[in-house]
């Protein structure tokens, strides 16, 4: 994937898109009720990003979710813990409280503390992505 395309992944319910914004950003943005019908992979899809990147910033776009299944928030946090070395930080917006407390739960799960960072305002989440980008962007120039 380059920062110009995505992998969209759909199902009944959920659609994700998973997008390279610039090198080691990666967004994922979320529409819709996640039960489980995308299975691992998002997962698959992620892995080799971060084994090219090293380590990430890892963005999610939540607002448009209706909230994952328990199961899928379970997933979620065992992937984000079993890979939180490849992750320089997680920040999340949610769009509604049932998405922002299974976010809290994840966190919790995936010992991520300060690591993770939760939004409710778009424009502030947004600033974040475009903070990273930029950053990203200046040290692939240095190089």
């Amino acid at each position: 994937m380059t920062a110009n395309d995505g992998k969209r992944l759909e199902g009944v319910h959920c659609t994700m898109v998973i997008k390279v914004l610039a090198p080691a950003v990666i967004l994922i943005r979320i529409e819709g009720t996640d039960v489980g019908e995308l299975g691992e992979a998002p997962f698959h899809t992620l892995m080799p990003l971060l084994e090219t990147a090293g380590s990430v910033e890892l963005f999610i776009d939540a607002r448009s979710a209706r909230g994952p299944s328990i199961d899928v928030s379970g997933d979620w946090a065992r992937w984000l813990l079993a890979h939180r070395s490849h992750l320089l930080h997680v920040s999340m917006l949610t769009g509604s409280r049932f998405v922002q407390l299974s976010a809290s739960f994840v966190k919790s799960y995936a010992q991520l503390g300060d690591a993770m960072r939760l939004y409710s305002d778009d424009r502030v989440f947004e600033g974040a992505i475009s903070n990273a980008v930029g950053n990203a962007l200046a040290r692939q120039r240095d190089n």
